[in-house]
């Protein structure tokens, strides 16, 4: 048995039992209490539910019996990879004028050369479901289980079809990140918009969605949502919305598909706003919150490293399709950031984390100097408090009448800012069913501030010109 420190006690087994926690003094009794497996059946795929182990990648684990000759596995003989050391530098996570370097173990680097496990390195796994406890307060043995992939977007796809099937419908908040709506055009879903607000995801919208859905008609299985400095809004979904998300999720009986590259670009002036798969540690039950995390805004994006924690029958139809799919993520990517977390230590990665969202807040700032310069009276726009994008909205007519017929801006960001020399995107691209919209998403990620100032004087004087106004 262990004990954590907030009183829960984890059994050997697995199973949680109640531990005494302090209030006012007084110990009383914590459970979590994770829905049941078979609660999962109805909500897979019948894709996923036809998806059979591999009779190769399941037996991997047997090999680790002392004493076994294995015969199993066509893995290649590593006395024919050439690579024979591997080492790289670092900036320091507390110092960012110095460099450390990191030198891979000889057991490590032929771990990262070998096919491995389908879910990932166990140790990094290891290192993974530390970081959730840390970041999100959640512990193994309660339901859930974690896997690596390369990069969230594929383990978005996998989770995607494990959950639905071809014409379902399905809840997506509006505007959405664009890499989804391929996903679910390719299995011919019904994409329901849900309205988003500088709050967030719009909780009465949700719920007028489904207090008034067809009768007889199926409701959708799934909400996908990006809770952190969205793409392409970049807003920041409150507190207040999130529960009443969850508390939708479980009336209206839906899961939770939580995307969040940007949760370590959280940069607002009040605290970071919970995760859904903390909140739901609130709720009667966990087990209704898919989670994707990313290492690609804070390590590397081309290092494509992700992971996703959720319900472990969830996890185990992910697992299932890489195995079919790709096998795994790359060994010696894992190797490679294995190395890197057991160097730095939780508190050198969240120092890390901290320095990269103070960079983009400070990139955010000089984003929103220049909108103030070149667009003010011209567009309009929140203030994001994470991620890497501005959502404006051009006015494209000086008579501009909030709410009437605001225009579009595909031609004008399209065609007419790019021959001007600024290229962005019209915010019609972010909207799963395509209509019109006056907004753009600018990234503020990579421009120089005197890029970012002659980028958007160039968007004045054609938005001036379409105005009329030259």
């Amino acid at each position: 048995m262990v004990t954590h420190s907030d009183g829960i006690i984890v059994s050997a087994s697995g199973v949680t039992t109640p531990g005494p926690v302090e209030t006012n003094g007084h110990a009383v009794e914590k459970v979590v209490k994770s829905l049941p497996v078979d609660f999962y059946t109805e909500f897979l795929s019948d894709a996923a539910k036809i998806r059979k182990p591999s009779p190769i990648r399941g037996l991997f684990p047997l090999e680790n019996k002392p004493g076994v000759i294995s015969l199993l596995a066509g893995k290649p003989n590593d006395a024919m990879f050439p690579f024979k050391s591997l080492s790289f530098n670092i900036t320091s996570p507390t110092d960012p004028s110095q460099e450390q370097s990191i030198s891979l173990s000889a057991k490590d680097l032929s771990a990262g050369l070998q096919y491995g496990p389908t879910g990932g390195l166990p140790r990094l796994l290891k290192w993974f479901i530390g970081l959730q406890t840390l970041s999100h307060g959640r512990r193994s043995g309660e339901g859930w289980s974690l896997s690596i992939g390369s990069g969230s977007q594929d383990l978005i796809y996998k989770g995607v079809n494990a959950l639905v099937n071809p014409g379902d419908a399905v809840l997506v908040e509006s505007p959405v990140y664009a890499g989804v709506i391929p996903m679910f055009k390719s299995l011919h879903c019904e994409q329901i918009e849900v309205e988003t607000d500088a709050n967030g995801v719009c909780s009465h919208s949700l719920r007028n969605i489904l207090e008034n859905w067809p009768i007889g008609k199926p409701k959708p299985k799934v909400f996908y949502t990006v809770p952190y400095g969205c793409n392409p809004t970049g807003m920041t979904a409150t507190v207040e919305r999130r529960k009443e998300v969850l508390q939708l999720a479980r009336e209206h009986n839906f899961l939770i598909l939580e995307d969040d590259p940007y949760f370590y670009l959280y940069f607002g002036k009040a605290a970071r706003p919970p995760s859904y798969f903390q909140l739901e540690l609130d709720e009667p039950e966990v087990g209704r919150v898919i989670r994707f995390d990313s290492f690609s805004k804070i390590l590397s994006a081309g290092i494509r490293m992700g992971f996703a924690s959720g319900p472990k029958p969830i996890i185990d139809a992910i697992d299932l399709h890489t195995a079919s799919a790709n096998l795994q993520s790359s060994s010696l990517i894992q190797a490679i950031t294995l190395a890197l977390v057991e160097e730095w230590g939780y508190a050198n990665f969240f120092a890390h984390t901290q320095a990269v969202a103070e960079f983009y807040r400070n990139k955010r700032d000089v984003f929103e100097s220049a909108l103030n310069a070149h667009l003010s009276g011209l567009a309009e726009w929140c203030t994001p408090e994470a991620g890497m994008f501005f959502w404006f909205k051009l006015l494209l007519s000086p008579n501009h009448t909030p709410g009437v017929d605001e225009g579009d801006s595909e031609d004008l960001i399209r065609t007419k800012a790019y021959e001007n020399g600024v290229l962005a995107l019209p915010g019609t691209v972010f909207l799963p069913n395509g209509r019109k919209t006056a907004f753009v998403r600018a990234s503020f990620s990579l421009c120089t501030e005197e890029q970012v100032n002659e980028a958007l004087k160039r968007l004045r004087d054609v938005l001036l010109k379409e105005r009329g106004q030259v």
